[in-house]
């Protein structure tokens, strides 16, 4: 009995073993042959960033510090969430989407601004004859590899991106997979004109075959120009990396887009702080901002706003009226999947604020007396209530 057991321990620290040696081989191997995980900075561009004054010792830094509450109470919080997450995490059915006119996209003349939300971050903005698609992410996962329960909430996405008749411009905030992904990024990369992004993420897109001259990175602050519009990537409080050797080698934030008649504010990922009202201060009034609201948690409260405070944020920037984004397509957090544009609206509503909540696929055009604000997400019921 004795050498029985040995034997099936021995075997057993054989298969763990070698399960561990497989993960430590693959594990690295699979991040160097995959693409989706894209390239690393140069030790020339890493020069360049150090003159920034906001990147140190190989990283970028905000200019609010943030502390991520890493310790053994932390960590046990997100195992039981994890294990027993909220039953309304995600919507009992699919989530049907409003089908976008593809004829009609880029039809508008230079004095109308139309919206359309495609889920999560991902936009089709149409701003001074300009069609410009932000964070675009048209993949069923907001990661390299499917997670089990995180899928899109909706089949179909509003409109494939092979309908798109022009694309003058892709504009992506951060190098996060839900709002920069390889795929989407593979087949816009022959179509789009130009391609802006932050300080470092460039690198991501020229090893995905972009041309370098059809991309443009900027720093926080820095302006540039498609055709008439002005475009400025401004700060947000947030962090980036595709791995697990990467965290904040790329800038992160938002973007400012100025046309003639109309401004429009897209948040990006980020905590509350000082920077939305010198955003406003410089760049607003704003016709519409576009604000993150979603996928928060108090652990990590410093990169990702509560509701409450994205109602802030949306008056710090001067806008006159603002549209919850990073929600409604994924769960990467555990509250129920309504919380946020429910808890927005309430938030809203004190400060006078005024919040338009679109259905996906659904465009609200500026000027327009008459915006979505009906509770679409009602309609797809609970699973139970929580509490």
């Amino acid at each position: 009995m004795t050498i029985g057991w040995k034997k099936i321990l021995k075997s057993s620290g054989i298969v763990a073993g070698s399960l561990v040696l497989f993960v430590a081989v693959a594990g690295p191997l699979f991040v160097h042959c995959s693409p989706q995980f894209g390239a690393a900075p140069t030790e020339a561009q890493k020069l360049e960033y150090a003159k920034t004054g906001h990147y140190e010792a190989g990283v970028f830094t905000n200019p609010e510090p943030f502390q991520l509450k890493i310790d053994c109470h932390s960590l046990g919080a997100m195992m039981r969430e994890l294990l027993e997450p909220d039953p309304n995490l995600a919507p009992p059915v699919n989530v049907d989407v409003v089908p976008v006119d593809a004829k009609g996209v880029g039809q508008l003349g230079v004095d109308q601004t139309r919206i359309t939300w495609l889920g999560h971050s991902s936009f089709i903005v149409e701003l001074q004859g300009l069609v410009l698609l932000l964070d675009p992410v048209f993949g069923p996962y907001p990661a390299p590899v499917p997670i089990p329960g995180r899928r899109r909430y909706s089949n179909e996405v509003p409109i494939e991106l092979d309908e798109i008749p022009r694309v003058d411009a892709v504009v992506i905030s951060h190098d996060h997979y839900d709002h920069l992904e390889y795929g989407t990024i593979a087949k816009l990369r022959e179509r789009a004109r130009f391609f802006l992004v932050p300080l470092g993420v460039g690198n991501h897109l020229r090893y995905w075959g972009v041309d370098d001259d059809r991309i443009r990175e900027l720093d926080w602050w820095e302006e540039t120009r498609v055709d008439d519009l002005e475009v400025v990537l401004t700060p947000s409080r947030h962090m980036s990396g595709r791995g697990f050797n990467d965290q904040a080698a790329t800038l992160w934030g938002s973007w400012v887009l100025v046309g003639a008649r109309h401004r429009v504010y897209f948040s990006g990922d980020g905590g509350y702080g000082g920077h939305f009202a010198e955003i406003g201060a410089k760049y607003g009034p704003f016709d519409v901002g576009l604000m993150e609201c979603g996928q928060y948690n108090d652990l990590w409260r410093g990169v990702h706003m509560t509701p409450e405070e994205t109602a802030l944020a949306g008056r710090d920037v001067r806008a006159s009226w603002i549209m919850p984004i990073h929600w409604g397509a994924f769960s990467l957090a555990a509250h129920a999947w309504t919380d946020p544009v429910e808890r927005l609206v309430r938030a809203g509503r004190e400060l006078g604020l005024p919040v338009v909540t679109p259905r996906i696929g659904e465009s609200v055009t500026v000027g327009d007396d008459e915006k979505p604000v009906a509770p679409w997400w009602e309609r797809y019921g609970r699973r139970q209530d929580p509490h």
